[in-house]
């Protein structure tokens, strides 16, 4: 089976901007978040050894979400300058190493990302997905499983079907009802107020999805049923909010989002961005492979030398 190696652009670019020192070029240019996001890439294809790559970004565009619910999202603070600046450059980076990445306007990376996978694996693809966003366990199946980098880029954590039921109680699937009723303070969408972790969680083992609880809504405890109740409108709609979508007009094909190593045009940018040290971490096996080609010509020469006395 092949691997889809999917990565959640903005959310791996937020980590690495505030778990690296902030590294600068001597004209001043910050890299530290493209210094992190580009080790990370470079262990994830080392580690997994992916067929294909692809990484997936957010656009300044408001996403339909947006448009459904003014709040969403309203309160988080605008990306400083430091770590906005440097997603044109990791881009850049990204074509010069020949890695499709792609984003579509009125909709979140979650979303693109979530279609990949389900385009994927219908093609019997094995679809690993790098992101730190706890709302892409939700995509999780027997062939689909989200890495999540630890503290620091060494250690990562891989989520499967049953990783995510014995840390939350309920299956991947059942993660946007379990966001609907608590709401997500993150994105800024209420839910269901004094329904918590534990509560949310008996409620869909018992009956499955939100759908199934309002309709089995006189057979629950007096006390919950009168919170579902007050604030079904709210749990409905934070359900839509919750839910990556995975039928976005996007496509990329196996051809163009095939990897097999870095190009070498990459080096160049590493070298204008002052990141000499990662050339030889990425491109190490590359001059191995060089140099073992080189001995095994020069052997064969030896040998034709040899021949001819």
């Amino acid at each position: 089976m092949k691997t889809l190696l999917i990565i959640d652009g903005n959310a791996i670019m937020h980590r690495a901007y505030h778990a690296i020192p902030p590294f600068k070029t001597k004209n001043g240019m910050p890299t530290n978040a493209i210094y992190g996001f580009l080790t990370m890439l470079n262990k994830a294809v080392a580690d997994f050894k992916p067929a294909n790559v692809v990484v997936c970004f957010d656009t300044p565009v408001p996403t339909f979400r947006k448009k459904m619910f003014a709040q969403y999202q309203s309160h988080r603070p605008k990306m400083e300058d430091n770590l906005s600046s440097q997603f044109p450059a990791v881009k850049e980076a990204l074509d010069r190493a020949g890695v499709t990445h792609l984003e579509k306007a009125g909709y979140e990376a979650d979303d693109v990302i979530g279609t990949l996978s389900r385009q994927f694996d219908k093609n019997e693809y094995r679809v690993l997905i790098l992101s730190g966003d706890k709302d892409i366990l939700q995509l999780i199946n027997s062939n689909v499983f989200v890495i999540t980098p630890q503290i620091g880029f060494t250690k990562q954590v891989i989520y499967d079907e049953a990783a995510v039921e014995k840390r939350f109680g309920i299956k991947p699937n059942q993660i946007p009802d379990f966001k609907a009723l608590m709401g997500d303070q993150s994105d800024n969408y209420k839910g269901a107020k004094g329904i918590g972790p534990k509560t949310a969680a008996k409620l869909l083992q018992e009956y499955g999805s939100i759908e199934n609880i309002f309709k089995n809504l006189k057979k629950i405890d007096g006390k919950i049923q009168a919170i579902l109740e007050t604030h079904k409108e709210s749990v409905l709609m934070s359900h839509k909010l919750a839910t990556i979508l995975k039928n976005v007009d996007i496509k990329t094909s196996e051809k163009e989002s095939s990897f097999s190593g870095f190009r070498p045009d990459l080096k160049d940018f590493l070298a204008d961005y002052e990141m000499t040290s990662l050339i030889q971490r990425f491109f190490a096996n590359q001059e191995t492979t060089k140099i073992e080609a080189k001995k095994e010509k020069t052997l064969k020469e030896d040998k034709n030398q040899i021949g001819l006395f």
